[in-house]
């Protein structure tokens, strides 16, 4: 990938959060934000400055949809995180790339390249 990008982490467990960081880092990325939480990864959305996003699904027992319409709304590409959740994403987003928990760098990689968004050369 040849340009850093900006990256909006929501995830609730703050371990995960850092670790996310860490990796995007490591790929010469950065995390712009880490929100716990739908009201706080709402505002950043207002906020903007990132290029896409990662979206754990469930944030603490409150579902993550609310944001990831904001970002499809503003024509942002993000990927949903998920240890697991057992029901299924909505019908909108059930195309949209997931990484699995436990990550590694080998399984973010590609997904970021997959939504990077193109760049002029």
């Amino acid at each position: 990938m040849g340009q850093a990008l900006n990256i909006l982490v929501v995830e609730d467990e703050p371990l995960i959060g850092m670790m996310l960081e860490d990796f995007l880092d490591q790929l010469g990325h950065r995390a712009v934000a880490v929100c716990e939480t739908v009201p706080s990864a709402l505002a950043a959305c207002e906020a903007g400055g990132f290029d896409l996003a990662i979206l754990d699904v469930n944030l603490g027992g409150e579902a993550v949809w609310p944001v990831a319409e904001r970002l499809a709304d503003a024509g942002i590409a993000f990927a949903l995180a998920t240890g697991g959740h057992v029901t299924p994403p909505p019908a909108a987003f059930a195309n949209i790339p997931t990484l699995s928990k436990p990550f590694t760098m080998d399984s973010i990689s590609p997904v970021l390249e997959q939504l990077a968004p193109s760049r002029a050369a």
